[in-house]
């Protein structure tokens, strides 16, 4: 059998990252980027289908007879209907473990940028406020050191395990924070409330669930330790970003490093662009995943699931 794989958005991993042909009979058709209007038609006579983020929903996987596996080129499957998949017998492959370094780097170059406030001193350089200030240096915001402070970590999985292993290398006092709402709590692990009020600094590695949508809100960003800082690499609508912009508003909080949001990419008028111009906020375009390590580590896997699938058909 020769399968047609259809790859919709090639533009997810870099032009300088080879993604390599499966070792079986097959047509291979990529486009950069696939409209939600254009899913059924572009994938009417694939039998595999490659997604990074183009959802795939119900009414496509109805549409599409042919279709036997879809292959996510990333962790989370949120944009696929996977209840509709299982239905028809579609397995839904996922790529997990390719970020575990990539990701808990980012946390910490956000994380460092914010608590050392390298955007204020870079800009009091390029001020000349260094060149003209007579003094050997600049005391242009508040510098605060990792050790001793305490991380909380919403989620683990390989993301959370290696973001803790540095914070605990930096002598920060992680904690692992049990899921919102849940009173029974697991061994090694505090309340989400607990956490909130303790954590100098809150990172969050849990997937997008409808019980995890929005669980940093107004309510919780109240009980959050003032002058916390606030890490999300994992997914946006964690966060309800009007009232995150609320909480930087009132100073309630130190900072937030924000590397996703909701949609992506955001429209002109999205609150993370005006919550960007914060001066204790930095804004990333989704790339903590992103260094070429990773994403040659994310290709190579994503033919070995495809080849799997089709070695065990």
């Amino acid at each position: 059998m020769t399968h047609k794989i259809v790859f919709l958005d090639r533009r997810t991993i870099a032009d300088g990252i080879k993604v390599r042909r499966p070792a079986f009979p097959h047509v291979w058709v990529e486009h950069d980027q696939t409209a939600q209007s254009d899913v059924i038609a572009r994938l009417a006579d694939a039998t595999i289908a490659i997604t990074n983020k183009v959802p795939i929903r119900a009414d496509a996987i109805a549409a599409l007879p042919k279709l036997q596996m879809i292959a996510v080129s990333a962790t989370g499957t949120d944009n696929v209907d996977k209840d509709a998949a299982a239905a028809r017998g579609i397995p839904v492959v996922n790529i997990a473990g390719y970020a575990a370094r990539t990701v808990p780097e980012h946390v910490f170059a956000l994380l460092l940028a914010l608590k050392r406030n390298i955007v204020a001193y870079r800009e009091s350089v390029l001020e000349g406020r260094w060149t003209h200030g007579g003094s050997f240096c600049v005391f242009a915001a508040p510098i605060t050191d990792l050790a001793g402070q305490r991380l909380g970590i919403v989620g683990t999985g390989a993301i959370g395990d290696s973001v803790a292993q540095i914070g605990r290398a930096f002598g920060m006092d992680v904690v692992l924070s049990e899921r919102p709402g849940v009173t029974q709590l697991r061994p090694g692990r505090l309340s989400f409330d607990e956490v909130l009020t303790t954590s100098d600094a809150l990172s969050l590695h849990c997937p997008l669930t409808d019980e995890t949508r929005h669980m940093i809100n107004d309510a919780s960003l109240a009980k959050m330790k003032p002058g916390a800082v606030l890490i999300n690499t994992a997914r946006g609508p964690l966060i309800d970003e009007l009232a995150l912009e609320r909480a930087l508003q009132s100073g309630k909080l130190g900072g937030a490093g924000l590397d996703v949001t909701a949609p992506e990419p955001p429209p002109e008028d999205a609150p993370i662009l005006r919550i960007a111009r914060f001066p204790n906020v930095i804004v990333t375009p989704h790339v903590a995943w992103a260094s070429e390590t990773a994403m040659q580590t994310l290709a190579d896997r994503l033919i070995d699931n495809i080849e799997a699938f089709v070695g065990k058909a």
